[in-house]
């Protein structure tokens, strides 16, 4: 797989590692800068957008990414995804 097929949006289904059984859904969309770095934005349950920005090699992409809540703190953290497919990715 090439990086440039990963560019589109996906659909996404989530737990975060809190250890609650707390679940999400959204949409995460990529695409590529001009150095064909990862540009990823979340959409999540239809109210928290997240950034970030990352790289792809051996059908693994790493994605650091921020968002803010809702008392203005700014989380931070890297997602990691195997790329199964042009259209399946899964992480953690």
């Amino acid at each position: 797989m090439i990086i440039e097929n990963l560019v589109g949006t996906y659909n996404i289904v989530g737990s975060n590692q809190d250890e609650t059984d707390n679940t999400y859904k959204g949409t995460l969309t990529l695409s590529l800068d001009s150095n064909k770095r990862i540009i990823a934005k979340w959409f999540i349950n239809n109210e928290q957008e997240q950034i970030g920005t990352g790289f792809f090699k051996n059908n693994i992409l790493v994605i650091n990414f921020s968002y803010q809540s809702d008392d203005d703190y700014t989380h931070k953290g890297v997602v990691v995804y195997h790329c199964i497919s042009d259209t399946i990715l899964d992480g953690f």
